[in-house]
């Protein structure tokens, strides 16, 4: 998924009719769909997991130098997915960056809607491959990349429409399974299969979280460059930063930072050790060389729509720097910048007037995310999820304005760009109670209400749809992560509210 925060709260008004009905109390799945369900993990919780490890194995990372048409690893997953649905004795289209895996014949449909590319990963921070399954090393979990987002739902799906074949239950619908390949780097082409392909009439997404998403949050981002200068403009001697580089990509909250220091002191560095110690869940190593200090700091990573589950290198390590006023060279200019106009907290409530909240949707997040060099310039990407309750006209200019006013305190910035998609609320969507009802008899919990989430998933796209899973609400959410994992009791419970929802929906 490409975005994904969980904001619980109390429904407000243009959701309130609609949340309160969807949020009455939920009846019992039927037999029928109960026992597909049971005979679903009993009958296949092994080869579920085999079929994870599989997918696992192709690395569906969008590459920049090879064309979709032509990657390997994509044309590779396709192919897995078309000689499995047949074993499965499940049909299958391709259509090129989407195949869709059916079960049953009518003209009424119900779509689940799931993608199979994945975020990038550095190899080097892992246990083992990130594309070999991890079914040892940490036990209970299954550990690899894509198994929670979204490869762990996709083999889940697929056995659930198996266990409603086996069971021969009569089906008034049928079952459509569509698997997009560039969910994560671009919605361009689905955008465009879906200006000719008729999507079926109700639709779920299985790639956020429980027990059912009816609004999203609009993805953002803000970036600015930070000029190049020739050097400091105080005294030859005195200390200066002349590097700070963090992040690897714009939807992982970062978990690595460094930052270089030329004529640094002893006392210096006992300063910046002193307020680094303060920091929860951070560490940091020092080197030096001559007068040059080298400072790595090592977070938590997160997706970047849930910063409250990660622990920003960034954010923490100009923190770490806030022991002086720094010359606005480039690299001071960004630290400065840093502490100036977001500090450690996710919320933006030190750039300008931008921070807000929706009582149903949540607070906006601002969050940095990666920096890198641009040319000659320093460029600093920030992510933002933010709610309904402004207009993007009004956020563009509160940000500009907050912009204007830090330039001229310190430099001008070389280049600023904005974006900023809308909020998303679903207000017709008849599946959710009979979704509300299977996840309330599966897990024991009562009184389950409809949630927000903090982005963008396909669900946008598709006609009455909404999201279900496969991650649990309080949980932290670990896909972007660099320690993505799903648990063995929390897949085969997937399988288990899958199989129950696609039978009580298609019967």
């Amino acid at each position: 998924m490409r975005e994904y925060i969980t904001v619980c709260a109390t429904v407000a008004s243009l959701l309130l009719g609609f949340a309160q009905g969807a949020n009455a109390a939920p009846h019992k799945p039927g037999p029928a769909a109960i026992g597909a369900a049971r005979h679903a993990v009993r009958a296949y919780g092994g080869a579920v997991i085999d079929s994870l490890a599989a997918m696992v194995s192709f690395n569906t990372v969008a590459d920049k130098d090879v064309p979709f048409e032509r990657n390997a690893q994509h044309l590779g997953f396709k192919h897995y997915l078309k000689e499995h649905a047949a074993r499965l004795g499940l049909d299958y289209v391709d259509y090129g960056y989407v195949v869709v895996i059916g079960l049953g014949q009518s003209s009424e449909r119900v779509g689940i809607i799931t993608h199979g590319d994945v975020q990038p990963v550095d190899p080097s921070k892992w246990k083992q491959s990130p594309f070999l399954l991890d079914r040892t090393s940490e036990p209970g979990r299954l550990v690899g990349r894509g198994t929670e987002d979204d490869k762990g739902p996709i083999a889940t799906a697929m056995y659930a429409m198996k266990a409603i074949k086996d069971q021969k239950l009569a089906l008034s619908k049928r079952l459509e399974l569509y698997v997009y390949m560039a969910e994560e780097s671009d919605w361009a082409p689905l955008e465009a299969f879906l200006k000719t392909h008729v999507p079926p009439q109700m639709n779920i997404t299985i790639d956020a979280e429980y027990p059912v998403v009816i609004a999203e949050k609009g993805w953002g981002a803000v970036s600015v460059t930070l000029p190049a200068r020739p050097g400091p403009t105080n005294a030859p001697d005195a200390p200066f930063i002349s590097g700070f580089t963090g992040g690897f990509f714009g939807s992982q909250i970062p978990e690595d930072a460094s930052a270089t220091i030329e004529h640094a002191t002893p006392a210096l560095e006992a300063q910046v050790r002193s307020r680094a110690a303060r920091q929860q869940g951070m560490r940091y190593s020092y080197a030096w060389h001559g007068t040059q200090l080298g400072i790595k700091a090592r977070g938590v990573s997160a997706h970047s729509s849930k910063p409250e589950d990660g622990v920003n290198a960034i954010s923490m390590l100009a923190d770490a720097l806030k022991v002086q006023n720094w010359p606005d060279n480039q690299a001071g200019a960004l630290v400065n910048f840093l502490n100036d106009m977001i500090g450690i907290g996710i919320y933006g409530e030190r750039f300008g007037t931008i921070a807000y909240r929706d009582a149903f949707m949540g607070p906006m997040t601002f969050a940095p995310t990666v920096i890198k060099q641009a040319g000659d310039g320093l460029q600093l990407s920030i992510n933002l999820r933010r709610p309904r309750g402004k207009s993007g006209a009004q956020l563009e200019s509160e940000v500009r304005a907050a912009l204007d006013a830090w330039q001229k305190r310190h430099v001008a910035l070389d280049e600023i760009k904005i974006q900023l998609s809308d909020p998303w609320i679903q207000d017709d969507a008849p599946q959710v109670p009979t979704l509300l009802s299977v996840f309330s008899y599966y897990t024991g919990v009562k009184h389950v209400q409809a949630v927000a989430v903090g982005g963008s998933t396909n669900a946008r796209l598709f006609p009455h749809a909404v999201s279900f899973g496969p991650g649990m609400p309080g949980k932290v959410y670990s896909g972007h992560s660099e320690h993505e994992f799903i648990s063995t009791e929390q897949l085969l419970l997937n399988l288990q509210m899958y199989t129950a929802a696609m039978a009580e929906l298609a019967k």
